[in-house]
């Protein structure tokens, strides 16, 4: 299965400007989401499960000669660290899933914006996007707490929230541009 890297670009944009446009239109209850998600285990288990089978399956597809004979033992053993974790690790979950799923797509941004670096120096907005999302991955599963602390300070005050609810709106609209333009 190939994605074309125009259309990864502009479903994340065009994702991540929605996200913002629902907290535009109803701040009061996305507040209320950011400061419960950090502790949300059902959307924790989801993210969890996600980046379990997102990461299994790229092992599966890896060819890891080195380790071809083990390859169906770690890949039951990466499944059970991930359902292990929904079941023993819940605090915090919805943020250490979270990670996950940053560091997976991360991967995905620069996997397949690579063939197109020398053609735009557009994709280095996509490149340097993904890795705040790993640097953001590895903060949040080393530290998870601080993702509560930073929503709840996000979400500390209407103006407030509405500042970085307008930011990451026109940086996803400028995303999505790119998508429909440079790639």
């Amino acid at each position: 299965m190939t994605l074309k890297f125009s259309s990864l670009v502009i479903g994340l944009g065009l994702g991540l400007a929605l996200i913002q446009i629902v907290g535009l239109l109803r701040p009061g209850k996305y507040a209320a989401a950011l400061r419960r998600f950090s502790r949300n285990t059902p959307a924790g288990v989801a993210l969890m499960l996600l980046g379990t089978a997102w990461f299994v399956w790229n092992l599966s597809q890896e060819s890891i000669s080195d380790f071809a004979s083990y390859k169906d033992y770690l890949l039951a053993g990466f499944a059970a660290v991930g359902l292990g974790s929904c079941v023993f690790v819940q605090d915090f979950l919805a943020v250490r899933g979270l990670a996950v799923v940053f560091l997976l797509l991360a991967k995905l941004m620069v996997d397949s914006g690579r063939p197109f670096l020398p053609a735009t120096p557009w994709v280095l907005v996509i490149q340097a996007w993904a890795y705040v999302l790993v640097v953001a991955g590895i903060w949040l599963t080393v530290s998870p707490w601080r993702m509560r602390d930073f929503l709840n300070w996000s979400a500390a005050s209407e103006s407030r929230l509405r500042f970085g609810l307008i930011l990451r709106l026109i940086f996803g609209l400028f995303v999505a541009a790119l998508g429909f333009t440079k790639f």
